[in-house]
């Protein structure tokens, strides 16, 4: 009996792992996470009164150096609700001016982008693109998973169903009948069809900046960009460090290379 006999033999007797073991790393990957955190936010949203509020979910729209995703876009008479949702587990840190916020999952911490600053460029990009002004559109991030705040959040960052108290909680009409419906007709015209091509070069934009992000250096306290400097007196005159780039207000360095 040779080898491939031999693997044969194995393969008939696992072959049911096989599909399960894919099931597992699919329900394990990020891309999961995410989709999975955007079906439980859609099905909340979905039960806003249909007659005040109109869902429009994955949004992907033009922007001047590529394309913007939205997880999700409510219009309304009492303004225009964008939200971000993060399907994510532990303690969660940060504040509102940070630049990245802390995950951590017991002794393991990891950074990630500050999903206000995020949600920032989907709220000008479509302020832009339908012509309303700051004061009628509103971020909203949303955490789906067993995640626990550490640190004191703004109110438009909320656990699931705290989303829905927070759009609730804006009730004076600042659209007419006729504006919402203009708002939901130009949404739907200028966002870009849906489909493998439009996803595909959202991912490469996406991409580009995680690249660019890449290669600047960011403080170890605070996130920020760190500029080379220059030491200007005592024993180590002339020798070169990165400092933080919002100095004196954080005083992070690192020994350059």
């Amino acid at each position: 009996m040779d080898i491939f006999d031999i693997l044969f033999d194995v393969l008939e007797q696992v072959w049911y792992l096989i599909p399960l073991v894919i099931l597992i790393n699919i329900f394990k990957s990020s891309w999961f996470k995410g989709v999975f955190g955007e079906f439980i936010v859609n099905r909340l949203l979905l039960k806003l009164p249909k007659l005040d509020y109109t869902l429009i979910k994955d949004v992907t729209l033009p922007t001047e150096d590529g394309t913007t995703q939205i997880d999700h876009v409510v219009v309304s008479k009492f303004g225009i609700f964008v939200v971000e949702t993060k399907n994510m587990k532990g303690w969660i840190f940060g504040s509102a001016r940070q630049k990245q916020w802390t995950q951590k999952i017991y002794r393991h911490s990891s950074k990630f982008q500050n999903p206000l600053h995020q949600n920032y460029k989907h709220v000008k990009t479509l302020e832009s693109l339908l012509g309303c002004s700051g004061e009628q559109l509103h971020s909203v991030i949303v955490f789906i998973g067993d995640s626990t705040f550490k640190t004191e959040m703004p109110p438009n960052v909320t656990y699931a169903r705290g989303c829905i108290r927070y759009i609730k909680q804006f009730d004076e009409v600042v659209f007419s009948d006729d504006e919402y419906l203009r708002l939901i007709e130009s949404l739907n015209q200028i966002k870009l069809k849906r489909g493998i091509t439009t996803n595909l070069k959202h991912r490469q934009h996406v991409r580009k900046i995680v690249t660019d992000k890449e290669s600047i250096k960011l403080c170890p306290r605070c996130g920020s960009a760190m500029l080379m400097r220059q030491t200007k007196r005592g024993e180590n005159k002339g020798k070169q460090f990165w400092g933080c780039s919002t100095f004196p207000k954080c005083r992070g360095v690192q020994q350059s290379n």
